[in-house]
């Protein structure tokens, strides 16, 4: 028997849980996955050496670009993002990092027609916005990242105005706002500027409607959530763990 699980802060919300759980029955296997909710990446430590047999985690907010120090090797993509969500423990002790997130990001998009200007924003600036970023680097994406502080590489949210949501076709929503049980948040942007060539894309899938997607369907936007993200990179998590 193996065990997997998911670590991060405040993540009885995941769906990631749900997902192995009935993998593991329908194909018979033998295995286990739990949410481990910690304060800290401290707890780490703990955590492995009370669960051997422990093959494999996913790492959610807010640990994925914190992990990398505790980590004994990052895999060349995730080096590259910055930010790694899911782990391998390897028979002779060492912990590898793995990035899953722009590939199931890059799937889930591909199911959508194209963007006829492929313009975007990305609403926040943690680990899973950066892995964002990656995709729409490598898909020839004009961008830009929106954080509560301005910085070198990002821009405000009070910079935000109706011209720069018209000019940018793509939203895609990195932060957990509007997440499960605060599903009436969502990121403060000109929603009335949106139209129907917008795309909102909202990496939070529970509930499967967030208030930042309602608008944009209000609106007339293609909208969708981070479900099938999920699924996507759950499934490439699960490639990696196996090999």
């Amino acid at each position: 028997m193996a065990k997997f699980g998911l670590i991060g802060n405040k993540i009885n919300y995941s769906f990631s849980k749900t997902f192995f759980s009935i993998k593991f029955d329908l194909e018979k296997l033998p295995h286990t996955y739990t949410n481990f909710d910690l304060e800290g990446l401290e707890q780490l430590k703990q955590i492995i050496s009370e669960n051997p047999g422990l093959k494999g985690l996913n790492v959610t907010i807010p640990f994925k670009e914190k992990i990398i120090p505790f980590l004994d090797r990052v895999d060349k993509e995730a080096k590259a993002i910055g930010a790694v969500n899911t782990i391998k423990f390897l028979k002779d002790g060492r912990i590898v990092g793995y990035n899953t997130d722009h590939y199931g990001f890059a799937r889930a998009l591909a199911a959508y027609p194209p963007i006829k200007e492929k313009t975007a924003l990305i609403l926040g600036n943690g680990g899973a916005s950066k892995a964002i970023r990656y995709v729409l680097d490598a898909m020839g994406f004009e961008y830009k990242v929106v954080s509560r502080t301005k910085t070198n590489d990002t821009i405000s949210y009070d910079e935000l105005d109706e011209e720069c949501i018209r000019t940018n076709k793509l939203i895609i929503n990195t932060t957990p706002l509007g997440v499960y049980p605060n599903v009436s948040s969502c990121p403060d942007i000109p929603y009335h500027a949106i139209n129907k060539d917008h795309f909102l894309f909202d990496l939070v899938y529970n509930p499967k409607e967030t208030e930042f997607l309602k608008r944009g369907f209000a609106k007339g936007a293609t909208i969708s959530n981070g479900m099938k993200m999920l699924e996507y990179q759950a499934k490439k998590a699960w490639s990696i763990w196996q090999n």
